[in-house]
C-alpha cells in the first residue's frame, strides 16, 4: 500500500487506464472475432463493413497507446488479406 501522495495517485491512475485498456482491448477482440466468423461464412458484404469498423477501432487504439501502432497495422493488414480472398471469388 503506498504512503506518498504520489504514489497514491499514481496507483489511481493506473487503475483508471488499465479499465481503459481492457474495455478497448476487449471491443477490439470481439470486432476482430466479427470479421473472421463473416470471413468464415463467406459473407462479403458483412465482411467488409466489419473490416471497416475494426479498422477504425485499431486506429484509435494505436493512437491511444493501447495497441502499439505496429501490431495495429499487422492485424488489420492480415485481417485485410482475408475480406479480399472472399470477396475475389
Amino acid at each position: 500500500m503506498p504512503i506518498h501522495r504520489d504514489a497514491i495517485k499514481k496507483e489511481r491512475q493506473t487503475k483508471r487506464k488499465n479499465e481503459r485498456n481492457r474495455r478497448i482491448i476487449s471491443s477490439l477482440k470481439t470486432a476482430s472475432k466479427k470479421v473472421l466468423t463473416a470471413v468464415d461464412s463467406q459473407n462479403k458484404e458483412e465482411a467488409k463493413t466489419a473490416l471497416l469498423e475494426v479498422t477504425s477501432m485499431f486506429d484509435s487504439a494505436a493512437s491511444k497507446g493501447v495497441v502499439h501502432h505496429s501490431t495495429a497495422g499487422r492485424r488489420v493488414s492480415r485481417m485485410t488479406l482475408k475480406v479480399n480472398q472472399i470477396a475475389s471469388k
